[in-house]
């Protein structure tokens, strides 16, 4: 039997775009971690970390898609140089302003302007539709994405956290703004993979958030992100509650290695059901399967338990993907897939303060249902969004009949 991720790669720019999207997503994860790092270890204040970090992650997710849209209309090579170098540079204002003890308002100030930050994310899924929309490649280039997603997530933080502690408090960030440099230089000489501009495209005015099908899917991500968010405060509590306050990485870890392991596994198979039920089955597999560690009775079963629930995550988000570029006109398709990545952070955003809110009212245990009800909602979401999908991927392939 072929293997399909080796015929996927065989394709002409595929490994260069797998390698060049792995070092833009890495400093993607670091920011954020990296300034709550820096600003402890600088002011001892953690809720001027949090604050800071919040607005620029804020500021992110609503001109995120913005920037997209600027993407989608121009051409990535002639907006992401210039935007993503107006964020560098105000992040290393920020950085100065930390260095420098200036006052307190300015971090917030630069912190709002450094999050125009492109989500590099949604660039790199976009070119995978470029490359291999319509083939059955996609599937299986989605599935690698998502793996490597998970590996920036696993190593990024890891890495800002283990530098600012070790060397000084700028380290992380401040290597997150090199390697972006790097990556995203090299990123953009890809000049074959880059999505082409088609202004005569249907569907070129308005957002992609008109379309539909495209909220449902933001809703289930959204809830997705939530049980994400929620999971890693949970965890933390109920360990540091059974006296093994350490084994909350280890738990969080079995999570994240579940994600991959399925994500790559999922990038072998070829499922020959409907998109929209793939969504709807992997919806109730993450609605059951997050359940199990919120009955585990201590953290050597909640470590199974968390790799088990964490199987049900990558490939979700390959058939949202998957379902974004069957739905998406081209004029649309990075915004649209940057609406859905940021309702992603959003809940995580959101996952950890509705948990951290029950946790604190009602005890450790009490947290999991938060996560437990988001598995719900993403339920809900996939049986809402059966005909509304349907109808999506059917009118945008009569739009493209009469386009053409």
């Amino acid at each position: 039997m072929a293997n399909p991720y080796r015929h996927m790669l065989a394709n002409p720019g595929a490994v260069a775009l797998m390698i060049t999207s792995f070092f833009i997503k890495l400093p993607q994860a670091m920011v954020s971690i990296g300034l709550i790092t820096m600003l402890v270890q600088h002011q001892k204040l953690y809720w001027l970390a949090g604050g800071v970090a919040a607005t620029y992650t804020l500021v992110n997710a609503f001109l995120s898609p913005q920037i997209s849209k600027l993407v989608d209309r121009l051409g990535q090579s002639r907006v992401l140089p210039f935007v993503t170098a107006f964020s560098l540079i105000m992040l290393l204002i920020l950085l100065g302003c930390v260095h420098l003890n200036a006052a307190l308002p300015w971090y917030f100030i630069f912190a709002a302007l450094s999050g125009t930050m492109p989500n590099m994310s949604a660039m790199a899924r976009a070119r995978w539709a470029e490359l291999f929309r319509g083939r059955s490649m996609l599937h299986t280039a989605f599935s690698l994405d998502s793996v490597l997603t998970e590996a920036a997530y696993v190593i990024g933080p890891t890495l800002a956290i283990g530098l600012s502690t070790s060397l000084f408090a700028e380290a992380g960030p401040l290597l997150a703004v090199v390697i972006l440099i790097f990556g995203l230089t090299v990123f953009l000489c890809q000049r074959k993979s880059e999505p082409r501009v088609n202004k005569n495209a249907p569907y070129q005015k308005g957002s992609a958030l008109a379309i539909p099908s495209i909220r449902l899917i933001l809703l289930s991500f959204i809830a997705m992100g939530t049980i994400g968010g929620s999971v890693d405060v949970v965890v933390v509590a109920f360990a540091k509650a059974q006296h093994i306050a350490q084994a909350a990485s280890f738990i969080l870890a079995a999570y994240a290695f579940g994600s991959m392991v399925a994500g790559l596994v999922f990038g072998l198979v070829r499922v020959k059901i409907p998109m929209e039920n793939q969504l709807l089955i992997s919806a109730i597999a993450t609605s059951v399967t997050i359940i199990l560690p919120a009955i585990s009775p201590n953290v050597m079963i909640m470590t199974g338990a968390a790799f088990i629930a964490g199987m049900s995550f990558a490939p979700t988000v390959v058939i949202v993907m998957s379902l974004c570029s069957l739905i998406l006109p081209s004029s649309k398709l990075t915004e649209g897939i940057t609406w859905v990545s940021t309702g992603l952070g959003c809940g995580v955003a959101l996952g950890g303060m509705l948990s951290g809110r029950v946790i604190d009212s009602f005890g450790a245990r009490a947290g999991f249902c938060v996560p437990v009800l988001a598995g719900f909602v993403v339920v809900f979401a996939a049986i809402l969004g059966m005909r509304v999908l349907r109808q999506g991927q059917a009118s945008l392939k009569e739009i493209e009949v009469s386009a053409t």
